[in-house]
């Protein structure tokens, strides 16, 4: 998602009401216009079941970097436990946005905006590898259906934020859930806002158990599944 010269990929960015950016690409916006941190809140936290899980050494990953709320509220998240040691992250984006663009769209959420600086700062110098205190977070640019399969790690939890499937189903494909799936460690679970029947039906093909339980918002319904510990 986004817009940059990275990969020669453009995202053509538009601006809606201001301060929400969307992709003309996808004709799809990046993140709920009814609030995006509180939906971040609600499903990809709590469906996931953090900040309960959160220790040393756990692994998130996510399909659709965009602006870094997601990354962000879930470093903040680890932060408020007060534990020690570090948090993993992995994003996978095709698109990525340009610095000031991120600056733009995080100020509409200024509780992660405040604790964002450092994070921006790395990300215009060009890392792609952002370390913040007690987080370790790789940002992976390219197709996430080329990337994703050879990535060496598996994780605990997954955020899976991709423009709708009915806009850009290629982040959404039966193969695409199977990787999400093969790079899913034992009792590992996903959270996604879409409750769609093909992704529904995608991950549990590939081996997730799938569950549709209350949306954010206008959503009636989301998606969580957890991978069997066997």
């Amino acid at each position: 998602m986004g817009q940059s010269n990275e990969a020669g990929n453009e995202a053509d960015l538009i601006w809606l009401a201001g301060d929400v950016p969307a992709s003309a690409r996808f004709d799809d916006p990046y993140f709920s216009r009814a609030g995006g941190l509180d939906e971040t809140r609600h499903v990809f936290l709590a469906g996931n079941d953090l900040p309960a899980r959160l220790r040393p050494g756990f692994h998130v990953a996510e399909l659709g970097f965009g602006t870094g709320l997601n990354m962000l509220a879930l470093w903040l998240a680890w932060r408020g436990t007060g534990r020690d040691g570090t948090l993993r992250y992995t994003g996978f984006e095709a698109y990525p946005l340009h610095a000031p663009d991120i600056g733009r769209a995080l100020a509409a959420f200024p509780q992660v905006a405040t604790h964002a600086a450092p994070f921006l700062d790395q990300w215009a110098s060009g890392a792609r590898h952002i370390t913040l205190p007690g987080f370790s977070a790789r940002i992976v640019i390219g197709d996430a259906g080329e990337t994703l399969p050879d990535w060496p790690d598996r994780a605990d939890a997954w955020f899976l934020d991709g423009f709708s499937p009915a806009r850009n189903p290629g982040l959404w494909s039966p193969a695409l859930m199977q990787a999400v799936a093969d790079h899913t460690a034992p009792g590992g679970t996903f959270a996604t806002y879409t409750a769609a029947g093909h992704v529904r039906r995608a991950l549990n093909a590939a081996g997730f158990t799938v569950e549709r339980v209350q949306g954010y918002g206008h959503k009636r319904h989301m998606t969580i599944g957890r991978k069997d510990a066997a």
